[in-house]
């Protein structure tokens, strides 16, 4: 099992970055895939989610009305799309599944297999 995060980068407030994370190993529709993100210094927080079926999402009070996830089952892959980016959203950006989850944020100890992250940095 595997999943590849990319996308990252250095822009400048108010850009736009797309995030993917390619999920392979396993079957991709019983997953619910999520985001999260950890700044410097600061623990790892939840940003995003979409759920197994129905492609139901979730999302942080911080990111609502930016940030967007999608999920295209025939590319096992998830997106996250950030647009107005801040400087405070910079973190390293992972995804995450949760077999058979609602998109919401679940314990830590639920989530099945993590990326290995990508970073983002948003400039003043």
């Amino acid at each position: 099992v595997q999943l590849q995060a990319s996308g990252g980068g250095l822009v400048q407030a108010g850009d736009s970055l797309r995030l993917s994370c390619v999920f392979s190993g396993l079957t991709f529709n019983r997953y619910a895939m999520l985001w999260f993100r950890q700044a410097p210094g600061k623990e790892r927080e939840f940003v995003a989610g979409i759920s197994w079926r129905l492609s139901g999402t979730s999302y942080a009070d911080s990111v609502k009305g930016r940030f967007t996830i999608s999920r295209d089952n025939r590319k096992n892959t998830v997106y996250l799309q950030m647009n107005s980016l801040k400087p405070e959203d910079t973190a390293i950006y992972y995804c995450a599944t949760d077999k058979y989850g609602s998109g919401e944020p679940v314990a830590a100890d639920e989530y099945d297999y993590w990326g290995q992250g990508t970073l983002v940095t948003v400039s003043s």
